[in-house]
């Protein structure tokens, strides 16, 4: 059943009141509207009116979503232009349409202009009105429709943007669709919105529960031994799942003791940003492990779609080696039901020992490139049971080849709970090497930066691979390292490994040294 811990830094005075009023504040969240003088009904009489201006959306739609400060590259006008194009790009005229959002204050608002372009076009649209981005996944899954998602996912208050899926939980992206609904968009906001002979209809459609009921049976943790587990949401959409789904809020208690930390859901992140890649978002969580005596800490972002995980330590455990234990998991049970080669997806940045482990246990480790797209393609493509990236995105077949942090999150759960020692005897032998992290530079010329470092390493004994940037890999297998430019930012990534802290250390520096000359 879910804890409530003493009074303390990590106590949550609104927690108990917020969880037996969710569902009436869930209602007023989504029948409010968020900006004074807003009107739902306005939508639909021409919120969008004909003019001779034109508009580039260039500034918020993104190679694998749309994402924008609200109120100036992010507003109603411009979502309900979207809701319109993305049914006539998909031709989903006649058809279901999802729309839902996160507990952003602009969501609610945004999810009815999204309706409102949608049911224009003829599509029918189901408002899932407060969800986690995996719950839209779940919906596009279970129900074959296309959906949208109102979330800025680890970004501060101020942003918004839109996530969208078609049938299936494919997801759209520049490559599938994304492009075309920006360029029909544009078209729509500076023209006007053509309203169809018969215009769709809306309704409401909630999916926790059969959210909750469908993850707990691809994982069973009935028989688990009793945990405790310090879970951070951030103010983020995990205050909601977690109890939904690892509590007994919806369904059958599970032999975890759950340690609230920021479940009330709120768009302001008024404690810390829903950004677990951030090593001072988990400072809270980490203290809060080690002071309640935990087994586990988990972090969520804000739209609940990645899970960052801390030991009894307080000590953080990669994401490379959540990759690799919850593929170990998949390949088992994969075998299990007669598949001969269970193939895995990782992609270039992940530790070396995820490939290693892999091939140990029997699977086909297969190397993509960064990005969710590509890796859900390629899940698709390969059969894939399972795919696991360094940023924290785990894919499964089983969940319509999407990623959700909470069922990974239920994997570590079950593989902790059917053994007696500790999560950081667990994980250490699924961090056999040592990494840097990724460790971003601001610069104003990025490509003299790699050709510097390109000079520098290209000779006999390194290996350079160009499948995302550039992968350096020292003949002997001492160490590798990735450069990776930001599509949106002057930014050059990096991230090393070797196979001890001094060698790890030695090639950061060097390569840091090249960057920043």
């Amino acid at each position: 059943m879910l804890g409530y811990p003493p009074a303390s830094p990590y106590s949550y005075s609104q927690y108990s009141s917020a969880r037996r009023n969710r569902r009436r504040t869930e209602v007023l969240l989504w029948t409010t509207p968020q900006r004074p003088g807003f009107s739902p009904r306005s939508l639909y009489d021409g919120g969008v009116t004909t003019s001779d201006k034109t508009f580039d959306l260039s500034a918020s739609f993104k190679a694998y979503d749309v994402r924008g400060l609200v109120g100036e590259t992010i507003t109603s006008e411009i979502v309900q232009a979207v809701g319109a194009a993305f049914v006539d790009v998909l031709e989903l005229s006649g058809q279901d349409v999802l729309a839902g959002g996160d507990m952003r204050p602009s969501s609610p608002e945004f999810s009815k202009a999204f309706a409102a372009g949608a049911t224009a076009r003829g599509a029918n649209v189901k408002l899932l009105n407060l969800i986690s981005t995996d719950e839209l996944y779940f919906a596009c899954g279970s129900l074959n429709a296309a959906g949208a998602m109102f979330t800025a996912s680890h970004n501060p208050a101020a942003y918004n943007g839109i996530k969208m899926a078609k049938a299936g939980a494919i997801p759209v992206s520049s490559e599938t669709g994304l492009k075309e609904i920006q360029g029909l968009a544009e078209q729509y906001l500076a023209e006007g919105i053509p309203t169809v002979d018969q215009p769709g209809t809306i309704g409401t459609h909630d999916i926790l529960k059969d959210y909750a009921e469908y993850l707990r049976k691809l994982v069973d943790l009935s028989g688990s031994r009793p945990l405790k587990v310090v879970v951070d949401a951030g103010n983020g959409m995990a205050g909601m799942t977690t109890p939904a789904v690892l509590g007994d809020q919806l369904l059958p208690a599970l032999p975890f003791e759950i340690v609230p930390l920021y479940f009330e859901l709120d768009g302001s992140f008024p404690n810390h940003e829903a950004n677990p890649l951030e090593p001072a978002n988990l400072v809270d969580l980490q203290a809060a492990v080690v002071a309640h005596g935990a087994d586990i800490g988990l972090a969520f972002d804000g739209d609940a779609d990645r899970c960052f995980v801390i030991d009894e330590k307080g000590q953080p455990v990669s994401p490379s080696a959540v990759t690799a234990l919850v593929a170990r998991r998949e390949i088992a049970r994969a075998k299990a039901s007669g598949e001969e080669t269970p193939v895995i997806i990782h992609n270039l940045i992940t530790s070396r020992a995820v490939p290693e482990l892999i091939a140990a246990d029997g699977g086909k480790a297969v190397r993509t490139r960064v990005g969710h797209s590509f890796i859900k393609a390629v899940m698709a493509r390969e059969g894939a049971v399972f795919g696991g990236e360094h940023s924290a995105h785990y894919y499964f077949r089983d969940f319509f080849n999407a990623d959700t942090g909470m069922l990974a999150a239920m994997h570590l759960l079950a593989a902790l709970g059917e053994q007696d020692g500790p999560l950081s005897e667990l994980g250490r032998e699924y961090e056999p090497y040592v990494s840097s992290g990724e460790i971003n530079s601001k610069l104003a010329d990025v490509p003299a930066a790699v050709a510097r470092v390109r000079a520098e390493f290209e000779h006999d004994g390194v290996s350079i691979d160009e499948l995302d940037g550039l992968t350096f890999a020292s003949g002997d297998g001492a160490w590798w390292f990735n450069l990776r430019s930001s599509n949106t930012e002057p930014l050059l990534r990096l991230n090393a490994e070797a196979v001890d802290r001094a060698t790890m250390e030695s090639v950061r520096d060097k390569v840091l040294g090249l960057i920043r000359a």
